[in-house]
């Protein structure tokens, strides 16, 4: 199974692609609580050159507290992670599919859950 969903775009800029997804998200009903610029980072601490490479921790409130109240520990799943790349010059967004990911976690009630977020995660996609 794919762990996430993705869509490349070669029509619009890296940072423009930041700027869309977060609205996107929004529109969505996500917030993004962390941006990692992966690029800077590998840079700072490696003095690595690295391609334009951020992870946005994307959470819906709403569904964030209906997974937390089915399973205390899904917290060490949260946020949602967004990434947006470039590379081979395009530009990638690709989420995380939390179907895959809740797999892991042996509880029936986080199906449902995890189902609504991958449709509203792919939503905010198709919608750049």
């Amino acid at each position: 199974m794919k762990y996430y969903y993705d869509r490349s775009f070669d029509s619009i800029s890296f940072d423009e692609a930041i700027e869309k997804v977060t609205a996107s998200l929004k529109d969505q009903g996500f917030g993004v609580l962390t941006e990692i610029d992966i690029q800077a980072t590998l840079k700072k601490k490696l003095n690595e050159d690295f391609r334009p490479y951020r992870i946005l921790g994307a959470c819906n409130p709403p569904y964030a507290l209906k997974a937390l109240s089915a399973e205390d520990m899904i917290g060490a799943m949260l946020p949602c992670n967004v990434v947006v790349q470039e590379k081979d010059g395009k530009v990638i967004v690709a989420a995380i599919d939390p179907v895959a990911s809740m797999q892991a976690v042996d509880n029936e009630a986080l199906a449902p859950i995890a189902t609504e977020i991958r449709e509203k995660l792919k939503v905010a996609i198709d919608n750049i």
